[in-house]
């Protein structure tokens, strides 16, 4: 940690120690991954409070949108149309056209400045990229051109490793500044104020123009936003005059700690750890402009924050292990949390988002897989009697009526035994082997059948629920579960397949990294085409049994290595 600490110092300079070590916490849960971009770039991104704070590639080091939302003047930004964002997201860089130059000019930037890039009104980064130009160069060019290559945005695939939060709604700083020559213009230039503003709005329209295709109804929305959310923070302001700063903060954190435990924790989240805790559930609760900061507050750390609320008998928090807390108990019928109204425009979206993850949690329903058999080259004579073709796909039911109907219909059934059947010609080819064609002149019915069903070609037919069914060739492969060792003798459990049952391989990933509170990653699976592995630290199997048998309602059959599991009371 100290080393990542020094290269944060010298990669972000304007950062101070405090934020630094704010940043690259001590104590605080701090997670390592490796993964692979599109073009096979290895990059290591780490992770605090679940959220991605830092990726490197090529021993180089960006900030992720999570960490330039908390610090959002890290590096110089550029603003561009609401629009846009999707393209990015999809892959693309930003083009100059796109680029919106404010009154106040562009940021001075050479070639190869590490750039964040905003959206119209809101100075919250919504991408990272590198600058291929200079500012003098972008100028030259008359803004067309690309003018910066995108690293990564918000909505990309590194977003969705965190909590996959929506960028906070920040003021931008550009308009104080115009303002104040706007101020000094008219000292100098008394009466031609309404020229002054005619020019600003023609630049503003010029630049609209060579971006018309982007979104020419935006502006004008956002011009329109921004004076209210102006008179709205203003009104505040006046209202939390009267409190010192410190106040302030103590209340916001309690709104945040209220607003979490009444709309985001769920009895079965816990135990929950206190860093997911406020990172994820807390940090989320938080109104648009603000930002929790604990120093700032009277309680000055967290644990003593809940502590508080721990004397109050809100919830109960225990260290599960050395060092390490957990909020293992909430008491949701207190009634501080029963009284706690959720703020206006809040409501709605918190509502609709525990309907969605409730949804997600129960939309899931094990598929009804059933085994078919498609008629095979060796086995057509047999049944082409009945009009079936090689390559017809057959329920069991069907192959059994089939073949019966074939027994009766040649008068096949053993008069003196009718458990037996006589083998002719046809089944003599279809059914036995060349050394058994000389030996077995009978075969009991069961025997028949089930000859019969090995010799067709496997397939088989899912079914989700509201879905139609679906045929495939082969035996479904099973969920396969391993143990493997990594380094320091330390195991991980792998999962695999589990996108054949329709499971969410990074859903069944968050469940579990909340069930056992350890690490889970997901990465491309080793020798399948568009699948990917979930791997978790420890041995979890006895864990995913109660998920996948319990929750799930998979049938056993389906779920191989469940026998690895530790055995229970030789945990030391």
């Amino acid at each position: 940690r100290r080393k990542l600490r020094s290269e944060v110092a010298a990669a972000f300079p304007s950062l101070s120690t405090e934020q630094v070590a704010e940043l690259v916490p001590n104590k605080e849960e701090l997670n390592v991954i490796k993964i692979h971009s599109h073009k096979g770039e290895a990059i290591t991104v780490y992770m605090n409070h679940r959220n991605p704070i830092l990726f490197e590639v090529e021993k180089v080091l960006y900030p992720t949108v999570y960490t330039l939302w908390i610090y959002p003047d890290l590096l110089p930004a550029f603003a561009t149309w609401p629009p846009v964002l999707q393209k990015l997201a999809g892959g693309a860089d930003l083009m100059l056209p796109g680029v919106v130059v404010p009154p106040s000019g562009l940021p001075q930037v050479q070639r190869g400045t590490l750039c964040a890039v905003t959206l119209l009104g809101n100075r919250a980064p919504v991408a990272v990229g590198v600058a291929t130009m200079s500012t003098e160069e972008m100028l030259a060019a008359g803004m067309k051109g690309k003018g910066f290559a995108v690293l990564h945005t918000h909505l990309d695939h590194l977003w969705e490793y965190g909590d996959k939060s929506s960028p906070p709604t920040l003021a931008p700083l550009v308009t104080d500044c115009a303002a104040k020559e706007r101020a000094g213009d008219e000292e100098e230039l008394q009466g031609k104020e309404p020229e002054q503003h005619l020019d600003i709005r023609d630049l503003s329209l010029k630049d609209r123009d060579t971006c018309a295709e982007l979104g020419k109804e935006e502006l004008p929305e956002n011009r329109a936003a921004e004076p209210a959310e102006d008179g709205s923070t203003e009104e505040q302001q006046e209202a939390e005059d009267s409190r010192t700063p410190q106040e302030q903060m103590d209340a916001l954190f309690n709104q945040c700690f209220f607003h979490a435990l009444k709309c985001k924790v769920k009895k079965s989240d816990l135990p929950l750890l206190t860093s997911t805790f406020l990172g994820s559930h807390m940090v989320s609760c938080c109104p648009a402009g603000k930002q929790l900061d604990i120093k700032k507050s009277s309680y000055k750390k967290f644990s003593k924050f809940l502590q508080c609320m721990q004397q109050q008998r809100i919830l109960q928090v225990k260290e599960l292990s050395k060092g390490v807390e957990s909020i293992v108990d909430v008491d949701w019928k207190h009634p501080d949390i029963k009284a706690f109204a959720v703020p206006e425009g809040f409501s709605s979206a918190s509502a609709a988002q525990d309907s969605k993850s409730e949804d997600r949690e129960q939309v899931y329903h094990a598929p009804e897989i059933i085994p078919l058999y498609g008629v095979s080259t060796k086995m057509i004579p047999l049944f082409q009697e009945s009009g079936h073709r090689k390559g017809s796909v057959l329920s069991s039911s069907e192959v059994r009526n089939i073949i019966i109907n074939y027994v009766k219909s040649n008068e096949l059934v053993d008069e003196t035994n009718k458990n037996f059947v006589k083998v002719n010609a046809i089944l003599c080819d279809c059914l036995l082997d060349k050394s058994e064609q000389d030996e077995i002149s009978h075969l009991k019915w069961d025997e028949l059948l089930s000859r019969c069903l090995e010799r067709l070609q496997p397939f088989h037919q899912v079914t989700f629920s509201g879905q139609e069914p679906v045929v495939r060739k082969g035996n479904i492969e099973p969920i396969d579960i391993s143990i493997a060792q990594r380094s320091s003798n330390k195991k991980v459990t792998i999962i695999k397949n589990l996108e054949l049952y329709g499971l969410d391989p990074q859903c069944v990933a968050n469940t579990l990294q909340q069930k056992v509170q350890a690490s889970a990653t997901i990465s491309p699976a080793p020798g399948a085409k568009d699948r990917v592995q979930v791997q978790i630290q420890g041995n979890q199997i006895h864990h995913l049994a109660k998920m996948l048998l319990e929750e799930y309602q998979l049938p056993r059959k389906y779920i191989q290595g469940l026998e690895k599991a530790p055995k229970l009371g030789h945990r030391k």
